[in-house]
């Protein structure tokens, strides 16, 4: 990265030197009074100073069959005021031409540095534990279960759990939240965030290869290749345009001469050369990819990883916006809440129970049943276990049959139960058919999803529901509080992808749909729509995979501000594409009517272009959202 820059800076100053020498002859001949001979040798020096780079560029292009780009229309116009005596112009086009390309490039490097540092998240080393030392190796050489040192100040170079020390880390680079964590043992911390003052021992639960910094790297470095519908236009746009406008220079050199009485060749070629200055569809071709490229960088410093440039202008069309519960709207952290046991059993062996039956599951569910165990599960004592999709787990324990689900557990399974009407998560248990109790789980709403729903609203989403696989009562209830319009219960993943697929078919004829998910069951849904967006913070490798957008911080307000940060690429993308086609339409009307020179040319091309650059980098800039 070092050399690059140092490679960078050297090449900005070759160019700068040409164009100093090359300005400094130019108004050497332009001021003082030289013979003709004199005068064009200073010229000509100062042309190939400044130009030649750009005859070369344009020669190179020719051998490789790109004929018709900016390098071609400069060299033919300014080797053409050559040819018809215009020196002065000659040069001048092509000095400002160049002025306006070094800008133009400073301007486009600067942007993309400022996204290449938000993303300098890639570590450079580990330190790995080892019996008697700790020693520095590469991040790829690190496996899983291996235990590494990080240091303060040093950046987290792999996923993993703390098993010693405590610290707080600054998440910025993935999340965008300024305010650092704590961490201590037992908590996870991810690749990329960046240790602040304790020492901590870490445990790796994942290769480098795997790992969250090296997809966030993966989707960032990818994102600009998916290129959005209005660059694609351009990019054709200019491939048919160009060939267009030399042509019609050469038929404005040579017609009017032809037909018209008193019209010079001179003055005709003069007006096609102007013409084929203004024409250059720079403006267009640098600022609209840059326009996104920004859009996707302003997302990522603000915590938001869109995928590509298509996602972010698909961004602007939502008018249905889909949520799962657990873990998107909800914080995800259940608690059990109440134990009902049968007369034939205490509340501490129906815990007992359910906890060894949910003892292999990692749901939240199952966590927060351990949790108020918070005794060793001896495995031992487990026997044939299987999870049935959608329903619970049956399992033996102590050689009794355990049936520990929800309702259709216990009706697939034909056992009386006692139905419990309480809003929350229920899990029903049964012991060798025969129905022992129940234990109720509640989850809480995340702090910012009442906002979000009302923000989706306020930026004109149309419809926004909930499909998640808790029971009615409890979707009803979180449907209602947050002010959602639908709310579909009690699904299994490929019934929540055919309410997904029917919402669809509900939604305007150029509107998209997005869903909103954090779990692996959520993945297919993620993938069916529009655009799918993870919960990346708490959200599975599966759900971050299928996705177009990831959310690193699991807040769903998030999701409000990746569309109004799409709006407003698009709107800044407009006013670039209306700004550079008027100003070029007007002064093209002027040269080829002989009411524009060389200099109102070079405006129209350079200046354009510049100012284009320029209004496309304010989409960096977050804060004035």
């Amino acid at each position: 990265m070092h050399d690059e820059h140092n490679h960078e800076h050297e090449q900005n100053k070759k160019e700068l030197i040409g164009l100093g020498i090359g300005a400094v002859l130019f108004i050497i001949a332009a001021v003082f009074q030289f013979s003709s001979t004199v005068e064009f040798i200073l010229y000509f020096a100062s042309y190939v100073l400044v130009g030649g780079e750009v005859l070369l560029r344009a020669g190179k292009n020719i051998l490789r069959g790109q004929v018709f780009d900016e390098n071609f229309l400069m060299s033919v116009a300014t080797i053409g005021a050559f040819a018809i005596g215009e020196f002065a112009e000659g040069v001048a086009v092509m000095l400002f031409y160049q002025i306006g390309e070094f800008f133009q490039g400073r301007a486009v490097n600067r942007s993309r540095k400022s996204i290449a540092d938000l993303m300098d998240i890639r570590p450079d080393y580990a330190n790995l534990k080892l019996e008697n030392e700790v020693k520095k190796v590469s991040p790829q050489e690190v496996k899983i279960n291996d235990y590494i040192v990080i240091k303060p100040g040093e950046k987290v170079p792999l996923d993993g759990v703390v098993v010693e020390g405590e610290s707080m880390v600054d998440t910025s680079a993935l999340t965008g939240e300024s305010v650092p964590r704590e961490v201590k043992a037992g908590n996870d911390v991810l690749g990329g965030f960046i240790n602040k003052n304790g020492v901590l021992t870490v445990k790796i639960s994942k290769e480098f290869e795997q790992s969250t910094v090296s997809k966030i790297l993966e989707l960032v470095e990818n994102a600009s290749s998916k290129k959005a519908p209005t660059e694609n236009f351009i990019t054709k746009f200019a491939r048919y345009y160009t060939p267009i406008v030399v042509f019609a220079a050469l038929g404005l050199a040579v017609i009017p001469p032809l037909v018209i009485e008193g019209a010079t060749f001179a003055e005709w070629i003069y007006r096609a050369l102007t013409f084929l200055v203004i024409s250059c569809p720079c403006a267009l071709v640098i600022s609209i990819p840059l326009g996104f490229f920004g859009g996707i960088g302003g997302a990522s410093k603000n915590g938001i990883l869109i995928k590509g440039g298509n996602y972010l202008e698909a961004l602007n069309s939502v008018d249905t916006v889909v949520f799962d519960k657990t873990g998107t709207l909800t914080k995800g952290v259940f608690k059990v809440t109440d134990i009902n046991p049968s007369k034939d059993i205490s509340k501490e062996e129906l815990l007992e129970y359910a906890a060894f039956a949910e003892s292999y599951s990692n749901h939240p569910i199952a966590t927060s049943i351990l949790n108020a165990y918070s005794k060793e599960i001896d495995k031992e004592k487990i026997e044939n276990y299987e999870e049935i999709a959608g329903h619970g787990i049956k399992v033996n324990v102590k050689r009794k049959e355990v049936l520990a689900g929800n309702k259709k557990l216990m009706d697939l399974n034909k056992i009386q139960y006692k139905p419990v009407d309480n809003v929350g998560t229920v899990i029903y248990i049964a012991l060798d058919g025969n129905f022992a109790g129940s234990i109720l789980i509640s989850d809480e709403v995340k702090i910012d999803s009442k906002n979000a729903i009302k923000g989706l609203k306020d930026i004109g989403i149309k419809n926004t529901a909930m499909l998640t696989g808790d029971n009615k009562k409890v979707g009803v209830k979180i449907a209602n509080e947050l002010g959602l319009d639908e709310v579909y219960a009690e699904l299994l993943p490929d019934e929540k992808v055919e309410k997904l697929e029917m919402l669809d078919k509900q939604k305007s004829e150029k509107g998209k749909l997005v869903f909103v998910g954090d779990g692996i069951n959520d993945a297919p849904v993620l993938a069916r729509a529009d655009i799918g967006v993870a919960m990346g913070g708490l959200g599975s490798d599966a759900a971050i995979e299928a996705a177009d957008v990831v959310l690193m911080t699991d807040e769903p307000m998030k999701l409000v501000n990746a569309i109004k940060i799409a709006k407003r690429t698009k709107k800044i993308v407009w006013q670039n594409i209306m700004f550079a086609f008027g100003v070029k339409a007007i002064v093209l009307l002027l040269g080829a009517g002989g009411h524009a020179s060389m200099w109102e040319a070079v405006f129209a091309d350079v200046g354009v272009a510049l100012i284009a650059v320029l209004n496309a980098m304010r989409v960096l800039n977050v804060k004035e959202m």
